[in-house]
């Protein structure tokens, strides 16, 4: 599996340490530093079945700062899955991609009922 997260993120920190308490293997990628392209976040998105929004970090400073909320509804696909590929930060995290299935944000429930079964 691989966990992309970003290290300072408590979130973050919070589900890295659910994981390990929980014995579960994983490669551990920096959002910032391997922010992941658009390509492999359009196939993320797919694995997922969550809409594209749901990939966007939506409470974070860049965010905010690049005025989002109001572009995106008028941006197309293409363009935001280029821009969540340039800005990592921009990118929802956790997130977990198994062979399978790819969680995005931690909610301790469903990371159980997905890993734990």
């Amino acid at each position: 599996m691989t966990f992309y997260w970003y290290p300072k993120c408590s979130t973050c920190q919070r589900a890295k340490a659910w994981l390990d308490a929980h014995g579960i293997d994983y490669v551990p990628r920096d959002i910032k530093e391997e922010n992941p392209g658009a390509e492999e976040l359009r196939a993320l998105c797919a694995a997922s079945g969550l809409p594209l929004r749901r990939f966007f970090n939506t409470s974070g400073l860049l965010y905010k700062g690049l005025a989002l909320k109001e572009k995106l509804p008028g941006m197309s696909e293409d363009e935001q899955y280029r821009l969540l590929g340039e800005y990592g930060m921009l990118v929802k995290r956790p997130i977990l991609q198994g062979d399978d299935f790819v969680l995005v944000g931690f909610r301790e429930a469903q990371w159980a009922e997905k890993l734990l079964h």
